[in-house]
This record gives structure tokens, sequence and C-alpha cells, in this order.
């Protein structure tokens, strides 16, 4: 049986910031892309084969308050209504250390190092596993080399601040591309794969 392959979908700026030097709720350099066609087309993508989402704790609470009213929202995007009802009815893995309980629906909250609870969700059941614009979860990943898919939605804005990405520190690796958009306003739809 092949292993589970380990997906990361996350939204960058051209600095590889995923929000600007006003913390998490400043988003303001990738905002304004998440609603083009290309990034709607995109979040078809990084779930058509997936059977799990790994989201962190900041995620997880918010993508509830928000996805879960687009998945019944009639006048919604047909693409963001399919993602969001993807993602309500999906298996869910929240990883936290402060809750004490799933804020979701199909979802279960582990306390546990990264790379032991995404290995373990590698070995066990089918489809793939897509960490969800969630960096606490990817980050470490990237760091134990256990991403085997990116999908990245690059915005044309420099942040100038904020958190990155892809830190000093990790391991070198090589990766190929095999899906690319370029959108009306500039952003690019990137998939690569892990070369191994």
């Amino acid at each position: 049986m092949n292993a589970r392959k380990i997906t990361a979908n996350i939204a960058l700026t051209l600095d590889g910031r995923y929000h600007g030097p006003g913390g998490p709720a400043d988003a303001g350099a990738i905002v304004r892309y998440a609603t083009t066609d290309t990034a709607r087309d995109f979040l078809g993508w990084i779930h058509e084969n997936a059977t799990t989402a790994v989201l962190g704790r900041g995620c997880a609470e918010g993508f509830l308050g928000f996805w879960s009213t687009v998945a019944v929202d009639e006048q919604a995007d047909p693409r963001d209504r399919g993602y969001a009802k993807w993602l309500v009815d999906t298996e869910k893995v929240v990883l936290s250390s402060t809750l004490t309980e799933s804020p979701w629906n199909h979802a279960r909250v582990i306390d546990a190092p990264t790379a032991d609870v995404l290995t373990e969700l590698r070995a066990t059941g089918t489809g793939d596993i897509l960490v969800n614009t969630s960096p606490s979860v990817i980050k470490p990943l990237l760091a134990a080399d256990l991403v085997d898919r990116l999908y990245l939605l690059i915005c044309p804005e420099i942040a100038g601040g904020g958190q990155r990405l892809f830190e000093d520190g990790l391991p070198g690796s090589t990766w190929s591309i095999v899906r690319r958009e370029v959108g009306e306003l500039g952003e690019l739809a990137l998939v690569y794969d892990r070369v191994r």
C-alpha cells in the first residue's frame, strides 16, 4: 500500500510572508487576491484528492465561522461553496495544545508533535492529507521534510514585514512544478511536488 501524500496550501506575498507587519490579522497584501477566478479555481485543486484536512488551532477557529456559512450560502460562488462543503464534511484533525474539544464536526483535536501526528496519518487511511493554510503546522513539516506537495498562491505584493513561511534552517530540498496559472491581478497559483 502506498503512503498517503501530505500536501500543504498557503498564500504568500512576493517576500514570502503569510501576513503583514501588523500580525495575523494583517492580510491586506493577500486578501484581495483570494476572490479572483484564479484563486477560486485553486480551491478546487487543493482538495481534489484530499480526504483529511489538518489545521492549526487558529485556522480551525477562524475557518469555522467563515466556511461553515459559505457551505450553505446559495448565493456563494460555486467554487467557494464546493470547497466549503468539502471542508465542513471531511475528516479534520486540529493540532492544538490548548483546545480540549474540537470547534468543528467531523474533527478531532490532537496535542502531539506535528511530525509524529502526520507520520501516523500518512500510514493509515487513503487519499491526500491537506494541511490547510496553517503555518504553525506547515513549518514543522517542512523542517522534517514531510511535505510531498505544496499549493502556493503567490500574491504580487511585498508586505515588508510579518512572518515568513520559509525560514533559515530548513533542510535543502528540490521541487518540481506540476501546475501553474497566472491570474488577472498577477497572482500565481502554483503546485510543486517534492522530488525525492
